[in-house]
This record gives structure tokens, C-alpha cells and sequence, in this order.
């Protein structure tokens, strides 16, 4: 926990320096929990790809004045994202989206498609369930928090290779599973 400190910390005085590498460290880091909090604030996958990309462009103009007050990047970076999602969508109710939701909506719902979605999710759900503890974390921290393996290794004192040996196992599962539950 404390080099995560220490490197943002760092990186973010050196990105404020104009350090692009730097940036983009931070920008690999984060992307994926903005993203999320984007995707829980506008609610569409699309919407929340152009705030996350929003918000890094504010991070970008805004990071050499940037005094990071506590030990992580993430916090002010998810209040700039929900500024970004404010504006989103104050702007959608201004344009109304009824005219983009009819593009959305298709003309003909497939239920059996659904049917099959859900106990392909439901499948999924419960092998997750039935997997040790620390798969179960490793696969919360990979799959559904975007942590990369060292972030994740360090997070449950593990080893890089462990983790990504773990996972390799733990998706191969989880797509034998998927595909069991999709084929008739």
C-alpha cells in the first residue's frame, strides 16, 4: 500500500511536469475504475466511454496544478468523472434522447436469447461462488475491479504469478461454463 503512495504521488509530480509517460501510467492505472464510475453514473456503455475519455483530458489540462491531497489519484479523478457525467447528462435532457433511445430499442425482443443470457449469468455467478476464497478475490480484483497482476498480487499478498497463473485457470472455467449453458 505504501509504493501504490509513493507512486502516485511520484507519478503525478512528474506527469505535472509534462511528463507524458508518467500520465499514461496513471491513465493505464485508473481508466478501468473510471470507466465503472462513469458506466454507474450515465448508465450507457457509450456515455460512459466519453466521460472517462472527458475526464482524462481534464486530468491532463488540469494536473500541473494538481495538489494531491491524499495518497491515491483515484478520489479526485472519480469527482472529475462525475462532473463529466453531470454535464453528459444535463446535456442529454437538454437534446433529449428519446430520438437516440428509439435507435436503441430494437423492434423485436428475442426472450429465448434473454432466457439463455440469464442462466448463462446465473451459471457463471454460481461458479464463481463454488471457487476457494482467494480465486474468488483474484477474480474480483482482475475481472470485475481492473486490477493488473501486480496490483492485485501486492493487494493479497500473493505473487505476480500466482495471480495470473490463477486467473488463466479461473477464465478458462468460467468460458466452459458459458459455453455449457449455451449450447442446447
Amino acid at each position: 500500500m505504501i509504493d501504490d503512495v509513493i507512486d502516485d504521488r511520484a507519478l503525478v509530480a512528474r506527469a505535472a511536469g509534462g511528463s507524458e509517460a508518467a500520465f499514461r501510467t496513471l491513465y493505464r492505472a485508473y481508466v478501468r475504475p473510471v470507466y465503472w464510475v462513469a458506466f454507474g453514473l450515465v448508465g450507457d456503455a457509450a456515455d460512459a466511454e466519453d466521460v472517462t475519455q472527458e475526464t482524462f483530458v481534464v486530468a491532463w489540462r488540469k494536473i500541473a496544478s494538481l495538489r494531491l491531497e491524499g495518497d491515491s489519484l483515484l478520489p479526485w479523478l472519480a469527482t472529475v468523472c462525475r462532473l463529466q457525467a453531470q454535464n453528459r447528462l444535463r446535456a442529454r435532457r437538454r437534446h433529449g434522447s428519446h430520438a437516440a433511445l428509439d435507435d436503441q430499442i430494437p423492434a423485436v425482443v428475442d426472450v429465448e436469447a434473454q432466457v439463455v443470457q440469464a442462466q448463462t449469468v446465473a451459471a457463471i455467478l454460481a461458479a464463481v461462488e463454488r471457487l476457494s476464497d482467494l480465486d474468488r478475490e483474484i477474480f474480483r480484483l482482475c475481472a470485475a475491479e481492473g486490477y493488473g497482476y501486480e496490483a492485485a498480487a501486492a493487494s493479497l499478498g500473493v505473487s505476480h504469478g500466482t495471480v495470473r497463473n490463477r486467473l488463466s485457470r479461473i477464465r478458462s472455467r468460467m468460458r466452459a461454463t458459458a459455453m455449457e449453458t449455451e449450447t442446447p
